[in-house]
């Protein structure tokens, strides 16, 4: 049966011209290219693109974690504020009408009315940077816009309380 496979093969080959012999032999180099290129080359490329991929994720995280690294030595190199000064910057940076503070001891009440949630997180922000402030309580719900068409209501908003803790302890001579 194998000879006459082989038989059938070698007249078909004999019964074609020299033209389509010879377009026969180019189609399989190129099929044999083709195999070769899957099986050895495809699998090598598809582990760089993925390489380069996880370099640009990886590169990007280096960058973050390198900005946290020198905003984390630059809140440990500051010099702490005083009580009364951390009250005083606290005040300075609280948009006055949406949010109300009590001072109380070594504790601040604030009260938040209508907040937008940009808002709230620029002045959480403001609080450990300008004032030395630290949250240590928050009782916060959302609350739903308001019903006019305008674009900066449709964000969400937030209302409630927190508890803010001023620095204790001596604040260091400023030099």
């Amino acid at each position: 049966m194998k000879s006459s496979w082989r038989l059938a093969i070698q007249q078909r080959w004999q019964a074609c011209s020299a033209r389509e012999q010879h377009m026969l032999r180019g189609l399989g180099i190129v099929l044999l290219g083709l195999l070769i290129w899957s099986i050895l080359f495809a699998p090598a490329q598809h582990i760089l693109d993925k390489v380069q991929a996880q370099r640009a994720v990886i590169t990007q995280q280096w960058t973050q974690m390198t900005a946290l690294q020198a905003e984390a030595k630059g809140l440990q190199q500051r010099t702490p504020l005083s009580r009364d000064n951390a009250l005083s910057a606290l005040q300075s940076i609280t948009p006055t009408g949406s949010m109300q503070l009590t001072p109380q001891g070594d504790r601040v009440l604030v009260n938040v009315k209508a907040v937008p949630a940009d808002v709230l997180a620029q002045w959480l922000t403001q609080l450990r940077a300008q004032a030395q402030v630290l949250p240590t309580e928050a009782h916060l719900t959302r609350v739903n816009p308001s019903s006019s068409n305008n674009a900066a209501s449709a964000l969400p908003a937030w209302e409630g309380t927190m508890v803010l803790q001023l620095p204790v302890g001596q604040a260091k001579a400023m030099p």
